[in-house]
């Protein structure tokens, strides 16, 4: 665990970064939806603060409460950006909360120390990796987003969004060509330097990554495939892209969590 051996830079940036999350999550009831946003702001803020204390430090930890920490910052500064171009688009409460559950999560569950001697292209590839999560975990929370206000139109119910349901289609398969792109360099760079990323004799490491990855990016290749050729979308395009990123969740971050949480190892 981490707590017992953070900086005191990381552990005030950190408890920083988790208090405005949860004045952001909670909206209080004399705090302005104005005041919200911002805490929300300075939470994303001091938690990028944190995530670049976490890598300039020695040594560096990284584990699936790290991957999944980027990935929700990540996804905050995506919806940073949308906010401005569509304001009735809001996702603030559960990006807060789940910026609560990354920080602690980090904390508490750091990962291992990266090896001195890795590889040049490691980095490249975890890069690239996290960058896909991110973008897919953006389509999922546009695609439960559009799900959401589509239920809410056919009870008869102000949906309250002010941004069009094919906008936000629009916008999610945006992401999800993206996020694909993303995780079809991963998995090429894998393949090609796959040796010298994990020291491997072959130049593919088969394990339980390398299979929920290859079986995510074969479902996101069906779903963009049906979407192309038989305009596929509705529930039918949210439940394979749901597939697909459960997939892709649980390849690094499924693997590295059975690993250090549930069998105790590190490496």
């Amino acid at each position: 665990m981490i707590l017992a051996s953070a900086s005191s830079l990381s552990l005030s940036l950190a408890l920083s970064a988790v208090a405005a999350y949860a004045v952001s999550a909670l909206s209080l009831p004399k705090l302005s939806a104005r005041a919200a946003r911002a805490a929300l702001w300075l939470g994303w803020f001091l938690h990028g603060a944190l995530l670049l204390a976490s890598s300039t430090g020695e040594p560096v930890y990284f584990g699936f409460a790290p991957a999944l920490s980027v990935t929700v910052w990540l996804v905050t500064l995506v919806y940073a950006v949308e906010s401005y171009l569509f304001p009735m688009l809001e996702m603030r409460w559960p990006l807060s909360a789940l910026g609560v559950a990354a920080v602690v999560l980090a904390m508490v569950f750091p990962g291992s120390a990266l090896l001195p001697h890795a590889s040049p292209w490691l980095p490249v590839h975890w890069a690239l990796g996290i960058s896909s999560y991110g973008l897919f975990a953006t389509a999922v929370a546009h695609a439960w987003f559009m799900t959401r206000t589509e239920e809410r139109i056919r009870m008869g119910q102000d949906s309250h969004t002010g941004v069009p349901l094919l906008t936000i289609e629009r916008l999610t398969f945006r992401f999800i060509n993206a996020g694909f792109l993303l995780l079809s360099a991963t998995l090429l760079l894998g393949i090609l330097f796959g040796g010298q990323l994990y020291e491997a004799k072959a130049p593919l490491k088969w394990d339980h990554k390398t299979a929920f990855s290859v079986l995510a990016w074969l479902t996101f290749a069906t779903l963009l495939f049906g979407r192309a050729r038989f305009g596929w979308r509705g529930k039918r395009a949210v439940r394979i892209l749901y597939i697909g990123s459960g997939l892709l969740l649980l390849a690094y971050v499924g693997s590295r969590f059975v690993m250090e949480v549930v069998l105790g190892r590190t490496t």
